[in-house]
């Protein structure tokens, strides 16, 4: 007899958001997410200024910090939270936004890469925020003063200091210093 293996829902993991650990959900298993350190919230904090500040003056949507939760499947659930992420005007729900997780797929989410990320980890992150739609990733490397920028799974950029961090098609005219955000 073999021991049949739990899933949560989105529903449990919101239940347990008010507990001392913080959770992703993938595939209705909890995955524990440590706390992370000075260098990677100054990172989250410097891209997440400059999105919010930008999509503000535009009018273009909202920016949502560290660790929002978006339900991106179901049957089993998938529940991600990014360092940063971005959702289109048109497309947020009409009216306030929920108390829990949001139903919807961003259309820019960035990740700053811990040291205790493998890169396996790292890969399937972005390939989940990929396959659910989002049309932007920025994966920040802290060690390597870097980013990754994802159009699609196929299409990614690697920049350096010396380049600029461009957000088109997603934020058009969105540009910064890849050096200005580590």
């Amino acid at each position: 007899m073999s021991a049949q293996k739990i899933l949560f829902t989105a529903d449990d993991l919101w239940r347990l958001s008010n507990k001392e650990k913080r959770y992703e959900l993938v595939k209705g298993e909890l995955i524990e997410m440590a706390p992370t350190g000075g260098r990677h919230g100054r990172v989250a904090i410097r891209i997440g200024w400059r999105l919010g500040a930008y999509v503000e003056q535009q009018d273009l949507g909202e920016v949502f910090a560290a660790e929002t939760g978006f339900l991106l499947e179901r049957n089993p659930d998938k529940v991600r939270a990014p360092d940063g992420a971005f959702v289109a005007k048109g497309r947020l729900p009409p009216g306030d936004l929920p108390v829990g997780f949001l139903d919807i797929v961003p259309d820019l989410v960035v990740e700053v890469v811990s040291p205790s990320d493998t890169a396996s980890y790292v890969q399937a992150k972005v390939e989940d925020w990929i396959r659910a739609g989002v049309r932007l990733v920025w994966v920040f490397y802290p060690d390597t003063r870097s980013v990754a920028s994802y159009g699609s799974l196929d299409e990614v950029r690697i920049l350096t200091e010396s380049d600029r961090l461009q957000g088109d098609p997603v934020l058009p005219g969105f540009s910064c210093l890849v050096k200005d955000l580590f």
